[in-house]
């Protein structure tokens, strides 16, 4: 093959079929969120367990859950620049080591204090990892199939947070509730191992970093597309970049504010409803009169749902249009929680239900980080979805806190049910402003662009 001149990091993986080795950037972070699902969740199916071992009331894992929560809030926004500085690569390999190490401290806990500690470091990790396997997946994926592959990857977290749901009763009945902690802290460091030695770095991201990382960005360009690129050629990118590029102040010049802030606010809410449900739904089927095994069997099959929600949302999007699809699924989850809560809770309702119900709240979210990961261009796209990542996790904490308010008011399954209209309705009016902001801002049209030659 004949180099070209001219090469735009931006559109070369477009006009050719979607290779091995993009897929398997696909996999490997669909994986990492696999991870992140199963251990970010985990605090939710230990949660009966660990009640009836430490003796305390259902109220008093409120600090577990929302320290765990923080932590992830806090490792997105940190991440988003480091990544968009150092690499998405490096950042996602280190977040993964410290899930590893801070999850296996979890098993060693004695009280709230020192779980609540050891979960908000877990936390750090795993909010690190979210948003940067999202912008590397975003990165090596062509236009055409962008929001399937970076929504589909959103499955991974649904995968990792179901077999948390069907695992940990057997897991909890014989070894108790600390082997799932640790099964949750080894996958992570032994992936490590794997991420070193497969996951390449974006050559967005690399063409960021200016001429002295262009033999790496050559290099990287021809394993995609061998022989395409030479040292020779001049390389750029077509996409937006702005001054300050990499960094926060990017995501608020005027035309991406106020698309930044309509997604931070649909993911807000989008995540009270998520975690609201995840942390608090299989106590909540339990204090309904199911037992312990039944309980965990709706929490994993609401996670279910949602793996099949997240592979459909982004070809839909593809498809037939990305705001619609995504205000679509909102609808579909405040109407479905709405007939779940109006009616007398049982296994015949909430296997069907709960799965159905999973499916579109979990996708809406998923979606809307596919929305962010294309509404930002590369120079500062990590801390984009980094920040929209963090500040939506501010809504699983309040999610999370909003759940431990309910039961200590007395509040139970159909109030809680009923109040997801509430967030949902909120989300589709954030999204109707996204959808102004992005019509806008294509109208506008790219500010300049970087290239190498």
């Amino acid at each position: 093959m004949a180099a070209p001149k001219d090469l735009d990091v931006s559109t070369f993986l477009d006009d050719q079929p979607t290779s091995g080795r993009q897929w398997g950037v696909f996999i490997l972070c669909m994986v990492v969120l696999a991870i992140d699902g199963f251990d970010t969740t985990s605090i939710g199916f230990i949660a009966p367990a660990l009640i009836d071992s430490w003796d305390i009331s259902k109220q008093s894992l409120g600090p577990v859950m929302m320290s765990g929560l923080l932590g992830v809030a806090v490792g997105c926004i940190i991440a988003g620049p480091l990544a968009d500085r150092y690499g998405r690569r490096l950042v996602i390999v280190i977040s993964m080591l410290i899930v590893g190490v801070w999850s296996i401290a979890c098993a060693f806990s004695t009280d709230i204090v020192m779980l609540s500690a050891f979960r908000f470091l877990t936390g750090l990790g795993l909010g690190a990892s979210m948003p940067n396997a999202a912008t590397l997946v975003s990165e090596f994926a062509p236009k055409r199939r962008r929001s399937q592959m970076v929504a589909s990857i959103y499955s991974g977290f649904a995968v990792g947070a179901a077999l948390g749901g069907f695992g940990s009763d057997a897991l909890i009945s014989n070894f108790g509730w600390g082997s799932v902690f640790i099964v949750g802290g080894v996958i992570p460091l032994v992936f490590c191992l794997v991420l070193i030695r497969y996951l390449p770095e974006s050559t967005a991201f690399l063409l960021s970093k200016g001429e002295a990382y262009k033999p790496r960005l050559v290099e990287a360009i021809n394993r995609l597309r061998p022989g395409l690129a030479t040292h020779g050629c001049r390389i750029y990118t077509s996409e937006d970049v702005l001054a300050g590029s990499g960094s926060v102040e990017a995501l608020f010049s005027p035309k991406y504010l106020l698309g930044t802030m309509a997604i931070w606010l649909m993911l807000f809410v989008g995540l009270i409803n998520l975690y609201l449900l995840s942390s608090w739904l299989p106590l909540l089927v339990k204090g309904a009169g199911m037992t312990l095994g039944e309980a965990a069997l709706i929490g994993a099959i609401f996670q279910a749902g949602g793996i099949f929600g997240n592979l459909a949302i982004g070809l839909k999007m593809d498809r037939w249009g990305h705001h619609k699809i995504v205000a679509l699924t909102i609808l579909g989850g405040a109407i479905t929680a709405a007939v779940i809560g109006l009616n007398t809770p049982s296994m015949r309702l909430l296997i069907p239900l709960g799965f159905v119900l999973g499916y579109f709240v979990n996708s809406a979210n998923g979606g809307a980080y596919a929305l962010a990961a294309q509404f930002y261009p590369a120079q500062f796209r990590a801390t984009g979805v980094s920040w929209a990542t963090g500040i939506g996790r501010l809504g699983s904490i309040t999610g999370a806190g909003i759940g431990a308010t309910m039961l200590a008011l007395g509040w139970g399954f159909r109030e809680l049910f009923l109040f997801l209209s509430i967030p949902a309705s909120v989300g589709i009016l954030a999204l109707v402003i996204k959808y102004r902001s992005s019509r806008n801002a294509s109208a506008h049209g790219s500010d300049s662009a970087a290239q190498l030659g």
